[in-house]
């Protein structure tokens, strides 16, 4: 994991994502998830790319329901992209790391 995302939990969410002042990418995920794994790069990517402009949060659903649950995850990958506390944008399962980009893009 790179350093430039953030682990939260149930616990830390309301403080990491929705009371931040930068627009958060909170990746739900799971340690058992292929395709989680798979799109970890490009995010740590994203992280790093954007440090400043946007927060990437990851949140894993086995350990933290009630996220999970409250944001109706019905599949992993699942992307939530907040801005001052509202869900802007919905991404579900592997995309190219291009793709996030042009969708988060345009909150920035």
């Amino acid at each position: 994991m790179a350093e430039a995302i953030i682990h939260v939990s149930d616990d830390t969410f309301e403080e990491e994502v929705m009371k931040s002042e930068l627009p958060v990418l909170v990746d739900f995920w799971a340690i058992w998830c292929a395709p989680c794994q798979m799109i970890a790069p490009a995010l740590e990517k994203i992280a790093q790319e954007y440090t400043g402009r946007l927060k990437v949060v990851k949140l894993n659903v086995d350990e933290n329901m009630k996220a999970t649950s409250k944001y109706s995850i019905r599949s992993i990958p699942t992307l939530l992209l907040f801005k001052a506390g509202e869900i802007k944008e919905t991404l579900v399962g592997v995309l190219p790391q291009d793709k996030i980009v042009s969708i988060i893009s345009k909150h920035l």
